[in-house]
Formats: C-alpha cells, sequence, structure tokens
C-alpha cells in the first residue's frame, strides 16, 4: 500500500509570525482565513552517526564471563516527518461560522490562537476551544456577532 501524498488531516499548516502550527486538510482551514495557510514543507529522511561507548554484554542471562564490546561508530536513520499511529501533537479546536463546522488541531495555546484567528477570519465565526467558545469577525466587518 502506498502512502498518500495528497494533503489530508494530518497536514502541518505554518501560521505567519508565529512558531506553533495548526493540523488539518489546507482546504478547510483556508475556507474560514482571509489569507490562506500553506503546508509546511517536510524534510527528507536524515542519516546521522554517533559514537557507542565501550560496555559489557552477557550471552545469556546469569552469563558470568560477559564479554566486552569496544567503541565504535553507528549510523541510525532520523525521519522528523514521522509519526506513530494517528497520533497529531497538540490540542483541537472547532471553527464555525453557521454554514461549515471543521475541527482541527494546533500546538499553539489558545490566546495565540484567538489573536491570530481575530485577525485571519472571514465573516463571523465561532471558535469551540476545549474550555470556552469565542466570537470571531471580519475586522472589515462592523456590525456585532448575534448569538
Amino acid at each position: 500500500m502506498a502512502l498518500s501524498t495528497e494533503p489530508g488531516y494530518d497536514t502541518k499548516l505554518a501560521v505567519p509570525g508565529n512558531p506553533w502550527f495548526i493540523y488539518g486538510i489546507p482546504d478547510n482551514i483556508n475556507y474560514f482565513l482571509t489569507t490562506p495557510l500553506v503546508p509546511v514543507a517536510a524534510k527528507g529522511v536524515e542519516y546521522q552517526t554517533g559514537v557507542r561507548k565501550e560496555h559489557k554484554r552477557r550471552k545469556y542471562v546469569g552469563d558470568l564471563t560477559p564479554s566486552t564490546i569496544p567503541e565504535h561508530n553507528y549510523a541510525y536513520m532520523d525521519d522528523p516527518g514521522r509519526k506513530v499511529g494517528n497520533a497529531l501533537p497538540g490540542w483541537s479546536f472547532i471553527l464555525d461560522d453557521g454554514t461549515e463546522k471543521r475541527q482541527f488541531t494546533t500546538t499553539g495555546d489558545a490566546i495565540t490562537l484567538r489573536a491570530f484567528l481575530e485577525d485571519a477570519v472571514k465573516g463571523y465565526t465561532r471558535l469551540y476551544t476545549q474550555g470556552a467558545r469565542y466570537k470571531l469577525k471580519d475586522p472589515a466587518l462592523s456590525s456585532e456577532i448575534e448569538g
């Protein structure tokens, strides 16, 4: 089975001017925003090396004469884009504009997420976090959000 290269629910999206990320389907988050977020370019697999110190190794449990392994170099593969299972970092939040309702995940905190979204949403949008609900509106609109 080949891995999909299409953007999915686990696509890492860069938030301009912030060190945290939003994970989700790009078209879904960009539906709510005036300026689209772009996926972060994943780094490729890197091969690294290390040095293993001299150590003793037993052939079996209770071995009274362990052998000594001399110091040696080793190589390993580091894949910064690899995920284990379906786990996504951070916490989830929901955006709802009355027509569309979508869930995303972020590594930022609620205060910086709300500050970013207040300037970035188009139209009236509700932000549901794990602790509170916020009413957001496009800064270009002057009327208050109802309900």
